[in-house]
């Protein structure tokens, strides 16, 4: 081995010191510091050492036992046996030696998520040299915030690749993205490839897909395009012609207790998922535990589901987690809609910000929210109200169609389908 001077040393990241001092037989070399490193280094070199480093001797192998205990486990389980597993194995690869010495409190799986995620954004020199090829495929999230490039979709394989949670944030990705960008071959326990950056999302610069309008700047307008449910269900019948909604839509369904707003946000989710090119999402906020199960057995399936037992917090956070996904579908041109049960136990804030998301973009996409609430929060453009006296006595579609109402009605169903509207109305007055 070549002798190193101090300035070469320093210049090196701690992992290739690490290889050094391994080469060298410096025992206890993970503990110390760099500056320490490199001064035990030089001394076992016999240069220009400056001051020796810290004795670091005492029980050396005590200090290899939580790398051997990891290796053992990995030997009895030596294949991820589900994506996520493979992600969080994929991610602890990227964790610096430095970081596993100075931060050793950092036990909490939030936090050394989240330091995985930043190491892997730091990709180091043979990394780089090692991406031999650049792969494109369709991206798909995993409930971690991570995601996978599926070069085959929509079957998963052996040659899908892993994206970091951190990548997936910086260039706001979403499920169904058209990602190109170049490869490293996985490491040691590593089941699959790795993503080292994204060059085009969608046949565009990623660059320039990333520095885009932000979605709460972007125009938007009244809803123009109608949802056609085809359903012959009563209640979405009349919902569909008498209270219409249109993509970009800001609905509550609203009416007391046992008026059936639940069921009647079921067999809208139900009727919308058939829509193709529609992204349909489903989030529980507060739901009885009953509720929750008889979602789950059904598409779409919620992307968040948290019992009334969660806290106003827990629920808000839930919300706005699926909102940024839809907010990211629409800000691309696409179409999404999110379905939320319910904004009730939300502050008052909380619920008009969520709902005021909504909205049909000029000239490109659109995102549809549809909640449950005991009352209109405020900023609808439609409103379906349900009476708990018909829906009690099995009388449907249980429609109050004096409190339930869509704005600017015309541009969604014409003039003469507004002025049916407005005669409805009239003769449930009268």
């Amino acid at each position: 081995m070549a002798v190193l001077d101090r300035a070469s040393l320093e210049e090196s990241p701690l992992a290739d010191l690490h290889v050094i001092a391994r080469e060298l037989g410096l025992d206890g070399y993970r503990r110390l510091r760099k500056a320490d490193l490199i001064s035990a280094i030089l001394e076992r070199q016999g240069g220009d050492a400056g001051e020796a480093a810290p004795e670091a001797t005492a029980e050396p192998e005590a200090e290899e036992k939580p790398k051997r205990a990891r290796r053992s486990r990995r030997k009895k389980d030596p294949e991820v046996e589900t994506e996520e597993e493979a992600a969080e194995a994929t991610a602890e690869e990227g964790t610096t030696d430095e970081d596993a010495e100075d931060r050793p409190a950092r036990r909490s799986r939030s936090r050394r998520s989240r330091s995985r995620d930043e190491s892997r954004e730091e990709q180091p020199a043979e990394d780089r040299d090692r991406a031999d090829k650049v792969v494109e495929g369709t991206v798909e999230l995993l409930g971690n915030g991570s995601g996978f490039l599926r070069v085959s979709p929509p079957d998963p394989s052996d040659d899908d690749v892993y994206v970091s949670a951190a990548q997936v944030r910086r260039c706001e990705l979403v499920s169904g993205d058209v990602v190109t960008g170049p490869v490293r071959a996985p490491r040691r326990s590593e089941r699959y490839p790795s993503l080292i950056r994204i060059d085009t999302i969608n046949g565009r610069p990623a660059d320039e897909v990333s520095e885009g309008t932000p979605f709460d700047e972007l125009p938007a307008q009244f809803p123009t395009q109608r949802f056609s449910l085809g359903s012959d269900d009563a209640t979405l019948k009349a919902i569909e012609w008498l209270t219409p909604l249109g993509r970009g839509s800001r609905v509550t369904i609203t009416g007391a207790a046992r008026a059936g707003k639940t069921e009647a946000l079921r067999r809208l989710a139900d009727a919308l998922g058939k829509i193709e090119g529609l992204e349909v999402s489903i989030v529980l906020a507060g739901a009885r535990p009953e509720e929750i199960a008889e979602w789950k057995a059904s598409e779409p399936a919620p992307v968040a589901a948290l019992t009334l037992a969660a806290s106003a917090d827990a629920q808000a956070g839930a919300i706005e987690r699926a909102l940024d996904t839809a907010k990211r579908i629409a800000a691309r041109g696409g179409d999404a809609v999110v379905l939320i049960d319910s904004l009730s136990g939300l502050a008052p804030g909380v619920a008009r910000r969520a709902l005021a998301a909504a909205r049909d973009i000029v000239d490109g996409g659109s995102l549809t929210i549809i909640a449950t609430a005991d009352e209109p929060v405020g900023g609808e453009t439609t409103v379906i109200a349900l009476d708990v006296t018909l829906t009690s006595t099995g009388r449907f579609p249980a429609l109050d169609l004096v409190a339930s109402g869509t704005l600017r009605p015309e541009l969604l169903v014409g003039a003469a389908g507004a002025d049916a509207i407005a005669q409805a109305r009239a003769a449930a007055l009268g």
